[in-house]
């Protein structure tokens, strides 16, 4: 059993210390290629073949991301709850909502674009458009959110829910001030999960935004397209001649990436400290 124990304790050093080098062989890899290659011509607002500007794409990227996030986040914190709290957990439906959800997460992003071109631009004619982009990119994180909700739910005591109820707070208001702030720091997680799947995707957005390297002056119909951070990474790499620029483009990504997470981390454990102090 020690031996065995000491081979285990091996195979865990040896594969976290791989998993943790190639990611610092990934990133070490691109700020190498694109580090040298920033210019202040590619954070120009304005987009031409000789500046290659990355600044549409950011601006476009945070406004996919807030409006995916204002239709996946409530529609998916909402239904975990009610699963959670309210549902009969032997229900059939339940578990088909449940076996759904983990289904839908699994799907390739290409299928998700096939029908947000489908239905949102095509049969809702909303042309290929920001808000296309958005709606398909939060039909795709909201299993993601809606099950990391959920399983932080669980994982609150039922203690705490009995507690409150005993002080004599309702459903609703036990929910409200002890079930969700105890479960936001993992909530927050699906949440971050989701940013990091908007500003990754392409496949979905090539069929639904469009690769227009403008800021849309609108959210639908015409001229409302635009490219993200990815998908203007991916065009300028599939031309061919601009591989420096999608470098450049790529360390930008993944400095917002990181601040991402540096940020929402910071939230979650300032969340969960206010918590333990209230």
């Amino acid at each position: 059993m020690k031996t065995s124990s000491k081979i285990l304790k091996g195979l865990i050093f040896f594969f976290a210390g791989l998993t943790f080098l190639s990611l610092f062989f990934i990133i070490f890899f691109i700020l190498i290629k694109g580090v040298p290659h920033l210019a202040p011509s590619l954070f120009s607002f304005k987009y031409t073949s000789e500046n290659l500007s990355m600044m549409p794409a950011i601006i476009n990227t945070l406004i996919m991301v807030l409006l995916a996030l204002l239709a996946a986040v409530p529609l998916g914190i909402l239904t975990a709850i009610y699963l959670v709290e309210y549902a009969n957990q032997k229900s059939k439906i339940v578990n088909m909502v449940r076996i759904t959800a983990d289904t839908l997460s699994g799907i390739p992003s290409i299928v998700y674009g096939l029908f947000g071109m489908l239905f949102f631009v095509i049969y809702l004619k909303w042309n290929m458009s920001i808000l296309a982009g958005a709606m398909t990119v939060s039909i795709m994180i909201l299993p993601l959110i809606m099950r990391s909700t959920e399983e932080a739910l669980i994982a609150i005591p039922q203690s705490l829910r009995d507690a409150s109820y005993g002080l004599g707070a309702g459903k609703v208001r036990t929910i409200l001030k002890i079930v969700i702030p105890s479960a936001m720091p993992g909530i927050l997680a699906g949440v971050i999960l989701g940013i990091g799947r908007i500003i990754g995707e392409t496949a979905a957005l090539i069929y639904t935004s469009g690769t227009v390297a403008e800021v849309p002056s609108k959210l639908i119909g015409e001229a409302s397209g635009g490219r993200t951070l990815a998908l203007h990474m991916y065009a300028l790499s599939s031309e061919g001649i601009n591989v420096d620029q999608a470098y450049a483009t790529g360390v930008i990504l993944l400095v917002v990436v990181l601040i991402i997470n540096f940020l929402s981390t910071k939230l979650a454990k300032k969340l969960g400290k206010d918590n333990i102090d209230e």
